[in-house]
C-alpha cells in the first residue's frame, strides 16, 4: 500500500504541471493536435481513478482499524494530498470565512477580557493599491481581448485575484494579536500563522521598531522568527524556552525571539506585562 500512496503523489505532481501547460495553450489560442489532447485527458482520468482507489484504499483500511468516519477520511487525504496543498486550501477557506466576518464585524478567538491588537496598518493603503490595479486590469483586458473564450478565462482569474486579495486583507483584520486576560498570547497573521505563547513562555517584552528584509516569516540560524508587516515590526518578545510553530506551508521550526509588528504596540506590551 505505501508503493501505491507514493505513485499517487508522483503521479500528481507530474501530471498538474501538464494539465497546466494545456490550459495555457488553450488560453492562448493555441489547440494542440487532438491525439495530444486525448493522450492528455487520459492520463489525468487514470491519475484520478487511481487517487480515487488509493483514497478508499486507505479509508477502508483506517475504518477496519476502528477509526470514525471522518476521521478514516482525514487519514486517507493526509497520506495521499501534500501538506502544503492541505494548507493552501485550509488557507482559502479560511479567509474566505474572514469575509463575511469582516462584514458583520466579528473578530476571531477573541473572548471577554481579552485585548484585540491590530496589525494591518503598514499594509491596508498596500492591499488598496493591489485591489484598485486588479479592477483597472480586469477592465482593460475585457476591452482589448477580442476573443471570446480567453477573454472568459482571463475574467475568472482576474475575478477570482480581486476575491483574493480581499479576503487576504478581511483574514488580517478579523484574525488580530490576542493577549489574553491570563497573560497568554497568540501571535498571528490571518489565516496563514497562528503561535500561542503560554504565559510562562515569556521572559520579557518591549515596544522596539525594526525594518528587517526577508519574507513574511524568516527564521535567523540563532532561532529569531521575524513576522513581517509592511517590512516591519514593533514588538520583539523574548522567551525563555524555544516555541514550535508551523510556518504557512506546514514546515515545523522552533524560535527563542520573536519580533512581529502591532499597530499600538504599547497597549500590546502593557497588556502583556500586567499581571494575570
Amino acid at each position: 500500500m505505501t508503493r501505491a500512496v507514493r505513485a499517487a503523489r508522483i503521479a500528481v505532481a507530474a501530471v498538474l504541471p501538464a494539465e497546466l501547460a494545456l490550459v495555457v495553450c488553450a488560453a492562448a489560442g493555441v489547440r494542440p493536435p487532438a491525439p495530444v489532447l486525448a493522450a492528455a485527458e487520459a492520463v489525468v482520468c487514470g491519475v484520478l481513478l487511481l487517487e480515487a482507489w488509493v483514497l478508499h484504499r486507505l479509508y477502508a483500511a483506517a475504518r477496519a482499524a476502528g477509526e470514525e468516519r471522518g476521521a478514516a477520511l482525514r487519514t486517507a487525504v493526509r497520506a495521499v494530498v501534500p501538506v502544503q496543498v492541505r494548507r493552501l486550501l485550509r488557507h482559502e477557506l479560511r479567509a474566505g470565512a474572514s469575509l463575511g466576518r469582516w462584514v458583520l464585524r466579528r473578530k476571531h478567538g477573541v473572548r471577554p477580557g481579552d485585548l484585540a491588537a491590530a496589525y494591518t496598518e503598514p499594509q491596508t493603503a498596500l492591499m488598496y493599491g493591489m485591489l484598485f490595479v486588479s479592477v483597472v486590469e480586469t477592465v482593460a483586458l475585457a476591452l482589448l481581448i477580442p476573443w471570446p473564450a480567453v477573454h472568459r478565462v482571463v475574467l475568472v482569474l482576474d475575478v477570482y485575484g480581486i476575491v483574493l486579495v480581499i479576503a487576504l486583507h478581511a483574514a488580517c483584520v478579523t484574525r488580530p494579536h490576542v493577549v489574553g486576560a491570563d497573560g497568554s498570547l497568540r501571535i498571528r497573521y490571518g489565516a496563514l500563522f497562528d503561535l500561542a505563547v503560554p504565559p510562562d513562555a515569556v521572559a520579557c517584552v518591549r515596544v522596539e521598531r525594526r525594518y528587517p528584509e526577508g519574507r513574511l516569516v524568516t527564521l535567523s540560524p540563532d532561532g529569531v522568527l521575524d513576522l513581517i508587516v509592511g517590512s516591519q515590526t514593533t514588538v520583539t518578545l523574548e522567551l525563555n524556552r524555544p516555541l514550535t510553530f508551523t510556518r504557512p506551508l506546514g514546515a515545523r521550526a522552533s524560535a527563542r525571539t520573536i519580533r512581529f509588528h502591532a499597530d499600538d504596540p504599547r497597549a500590546l506590551v502593557s497588556a502583556l506585562r500586567r499581571p494575570a
